[in-house]
């Protein structure tokens, strides 16, 4: 079986093979079609029940089906993109054509991060050199050997070289930064100022999506319908648990309107409910003794400053609920843990976003009260606002760009004839 997973140890063996998957870009073509019809054979060979433990897996089945990525396509390379053909755009036509090799640089933080990054350059016929973080290596070897079964003629694989090796290694990061077309960067601030400052060429083509939060709100019509209450609250809760609250799209506070003659008490009881429900189904198996700390002082840092505020948790730290009012952003604690404030206007606090927030997860009952939230979201630097429980759906533009298209070309073509 081909190995898609390699300990390098040289830069020699960056270079041999970034050598070799440009040499597979030039040597034949791929369409996204192509692409989409082995990752949809890989979602399938995923979709087993000794797969159903692995982080994020649920998540990545769905991401390679056809049905996810063919919008994404037409919307991104044109209407012929899905076949690698030309689209008219008046007198003229466009067609996607590869970078190269494009680098990836995932973040440790979310489990299929690296192949989540090598997808979207591969839809666009390139080759990917991925580095995959330490902590990684062997739940990407075992979903890559998926792959590799899942493309027996090699029309896909032929195009990766995942690479293992460790963040200090300086020498490494240069070799396979000057050996790439395009990257795609990701991770908190420290990480991604480091791989930038490494020696790209200069018409490398460069995506960064650097550390950021996301905040969840909901107006009063909303968290106020008894009917709905428990449906709200499961759809907060999954929002939480995915990527165990540290995703750039993991909410981190929920922001409740205030409604007239409407008590939270309800809600907050359903919303309890379903984190112990989510917990159960979805058990944290290690925590490290940090997050521990951060988690306990966190807990009661928050009841000792005001005596309003409440709180409810287990015994231990698998999941913390803060609940207390006001407008500011507090500091993210991660580890499941939500701050629940009630606000008297949903506007306070979007008011205050200053561009370090993502995603803004909605539950909303008035049509008119969203717009207006939506369009100040937008201009205070939101990228996505989503209904809640839909935070994590990884689709274009995410951060406010393209993932795909910015590591292709689009060629423009005027016929000479005309």
């Amino acid at each position: 079986m081909t190995e898609l997973t390699h300990t390098v140890h040289s830069p020699a063996e960056i270079s041999t093979a970034a050598t070799k998957l440009r040499q597979a870009v030039l040597d034949a073509e791929i369409s996204p079609n192509e692409v989409m019809t082995v990752f949809d054979s890989w979602a399938k060979s995923l979709d087993v029940r000794e797969f159903d433990d692995l982080p994020g897996i649920v998540f990545l089945r769905m991401w390679l089906r056809r049905g996810t990525l063919e919008p994404i396509i037409a919307r991104e390379l044109g209407s012929n993109g899905l076949h690698g053909g030309w689209t008219e755009y008046g007198r003229a036509k466009c067609k996607a054509f590869p970078l190269g090799v494009v680098g990836h640089w995932p973040a440790g933080n979310v489990e299929i991060q690296p192949i989540l990054s090598m997808t979207c350059a591969l839809l666009g016929g390139n080759a990917a050199l991925v580095r995959i973080p330490s902590g990684l290596v062997d739940l990407t070897r075992v979903l890559m050997e998926k792959l590799v079964q899942s493309d027996p003629g090699e029309r896909l694989t032929r195009r990766i070289f995942m690479a293992a090796f460790e963040h200090g290694r300086r020498d490494l990061q240069e070799a396979m930064a000057q050996v790439v077309d395009g990257a795609m960067i990701w991770g908190g601030e420290e990480a991604v100022l480091q791989i930038r400052a490494l020696p790209f060429p200069h018409w490398a083509r460069v995506a960064v999506f650097g550390p950021r939060i996301s905040v969840a709100a909901m107006d009063a019509g909303a968290w106020g319908n008894p009917d709905e209450q428990k449906s709200w609250c499961v759809r907060m809760a999954r929002d939480v648990w995915q990527f165990d609250q540290q995703a750039c799209s993991s909410p981190q506070v929920l922001y409740l309107e205030k409604g007239a003659g409407r008590s939270t008490a309800q809600f907050l009881s359903n919303l309890q409910r379903a984190f112990e429900t989510e917990n159960q189904a979805h058990p944290r198996r290690t925590i490290p003794a940090a997050l521990t700390s951060k988690i306990c002082q966190a807990r009661a840092s928050w009841l000792l400053n005001d005596a309003a505020h409440q709180a409810v948790f287990p015994m231990g730290p698998d999941w913390t609920l803060l609940f207390g009012s006001g407008s500011d952003l507090p500091p993210p604690i991660q580890g499941k843990t939500l701050t629940v404030l009630e606000v008297d206007n949903l506007l306070d606090p979007v008011s205050k976003f200053d561009g370090n927030v993502q995603t803004l997860g909605l539950g909303m009952a008035d049509p008119e009260k969203e717009r207006k939230l939506a369009w100040l979201a937008g201009k205070r630097g939101v990228d996505r606002i989503v209904k809640l429980g839909r935070m994590h759906v990884f689709v274009p533009p995410w951060d406010g760009v393209d993932l795909i298209r910015p590591m292709v070309r689009m060629v423009r073509h005027v016929c000479s004839t005309d």
